[in-house]
């Protein structure tokens, strides 16, 4: 939370009591120094505790920076590569990070003098007798720096810091979804090139079925309606095989996207060619972890920091505006004689916003944004631990379907074995066989839509921890 501690600072004119000339300006400095400001001090917002997750999730190792390479497949590590490398959307981030640091630079020249210089030339015309044009040369020079007792700029600066900082994170968080958003394409890509070679197998096996139902139909051993009904399947299986081609090519459309290629421009082979992949494990860590690991956490908090810097900046607007001025140059009637004689004068400045409607203003935006950017955090809090508790809860079960489903399809698979040798026999139809082939293919293809799953949210709960980001501290130092 954030809370507004009274402060006094007293000290703040030491530098001007030397001064004889400027000594009317110590006593409004001290009073105006040690009159009461309210500036706010960083904390983090309180968010309701949490010391572990629901499920474990196994051995125990580091999560690497590079999280992605623990599946082992190259062709994902050259997909994530070539995105990291030409993304619009992340090279867009990166600019506005390079925008941020820029503002960092303009608030810092805040502290520092001004100086100006520049030269003149004028005529007048006299009105007597005889007339007289008379020309005027001058070149002069001008410094101000208001000079910034309170504090009053640093906040400033602070506050560009800290929006920098926050666009920083903001680029490790697009990172962090990037990756994994190539991982899950590419990972369903090769869900789909599996299926889709279950898919023509299960139609060349109806192809046989059908073909040997033709047969004994013209035999006169079945009725028509077998045959029929075993070609409406394969109708199916192709209009099925049709539609998983059509989700194939959308698939590679929004990978191509995702690499910084046109839509159309890549083509990536056959998965089904590529080793197998199998699952890992990834360490969550503990809960308090993920709040300064997290990048989109760690922007929140950054934006949070600004808001109090630019209150504080704000508050302390309130305060005297002081500094120096130095006016410096010659001036001649001829240009030959310009630097014989210079002159200069040293001055200094007190300037009270006795009345700004713009100070107060100020405050009040201030005060609202400090309370979104609070919000905002906890939001994002939450949001954290629902996506770390959802992905462990689905890789957990989709583990334990796993399991069960092997059993199913070792089950049906030794049913179908029976019912082959049944069918030989003449103990069984052949309509049984088929139905038998279905029921397999069906556990086979929901298992493999269960494993391929399992690796998905995988690849979505290595996102919610982190995915191997350093944890940071966001505003270690106290502003007071």
């Amino acid at each position: 939370m954030t809370t507004y501690p009274t402060t006094t600072d007293c000290g703040a004119t030491a530098v001007v009591r030397t001064h004889r000339r400027a000594a009317w300006i110590a006593g409004v400095v001290i009073a105006a120094g040690c009159a009461s400001t309210s500036a706010p001090e960083f904390e983090r917002p309180d968010v309701p505790t949490k010391t572990n997750w629901s499920a474990d999730l196994g051995e125990e190792w580091s999560l690497e920076l590079d999280w992605w390479r623990r599946f082992g497949d190259p062709y994902l590590e050259q997909l994530i590569a070539t995105a990291i490398e030409r993304n619009a959307e992340l090279s867009v981030i990166a600019a506005r990070s390079g925008v941020a640091r820029a503002y960092v630079r303009r608030a810092e020249a805040s502290l520092l003098p001004t100086v100006a210089a520049g030269a003149r030339q004028s005529s007048v015309a006299t009105d007597g007798t005889p007339k007289v044009d008379v020309s005027e040369y001058g070149i002069g020079s001008e410094l101000s720096w208001e000079i910034d007792v309170w504090g009053k700029a640093r906040r400033g600066v602070e506050a560009q810091e800290a929006a920098y900082q926050s666009s920083l994170a903001d680029w490790r968080a697009a990172h962090l979804a990037l990756v994994g958003d190539v991982a899950t394409a590419y990972l369903q890509l090769r869900l789909i090139d599996e299926q889709v070679d279950r898919q023509q197998q299960a139609i060349q096996r109806g192809e046989e079925i059908l073909s040997i139902y033709n047969d004994m139909h013209a035999e006169g051993l079945i009725a028509q309606t077998d045959p029929l009904r075993q070609e409406s399947e394969l109708n199916a299986l192709r209009a099925g095989l049709i539609d998983l081609e059509r989700s194939r090519q959308l698939a590679v459309n929004g990978l191509s996207t995702l690499v910084g290629e046109p839509a159309g421009n890549i083509a990536i082979p056959d998965t089904t060619e590529f080793f197998d992949i199998s699952p890992v494990d990834v360490p969550a860590g503990l809960p308090s972890e993920i709040l300064s690991r997290r990048p989109d956490l760690v922007a929140a908090e950054y934006r949070l920091l600004q808001a109090v810097n630019l209150n504080a900046q704000a508050r302390l607007a309130q305060l005297p505006s002081i500094g120096l001025t130095s006016v410096g140059g010659t001036a001649a009637y001829n240009p030959t004689e310009l630097f014989r004689t210079l002159t200069g004068t040293i001055g200094s400045f007190v300037r009270f916003p006795v009345f700004d409607p713009n100070v107060r203003a100020r405050i009040r935006v201030s005060d609202a944004q400090i309370e979104v950017a609070e919000t905002e955090y906890r939001a994002a809090v939450f949001r954290a631990f629902e996506e770390v508790e959802n992905a462990l809860t689905n890789v957990s079960k989709r583990k334990e379907r796993n399991a069960e489903l092997l059993k199913r399809i070792d089950n049906l698979a030794e049913a179908q074995q029976q019912l082959s040798d049944r069918t030989r026999l003449g103990l069984a139809s052949y309509l049984d066989l088929l139905e038998g082939q279905r029921s397999l293919l069906n556990a086979q293809q929901d298992f493999l839509l269960n494993r391929w799953q399992t690796l998905i949210d995988t690849v979505t709960l290595f996102k919610a921890v982190g995915g191997g980001w350093p944890p940071e501290q966001v505003g270690a130092q106290t502003i007071g």
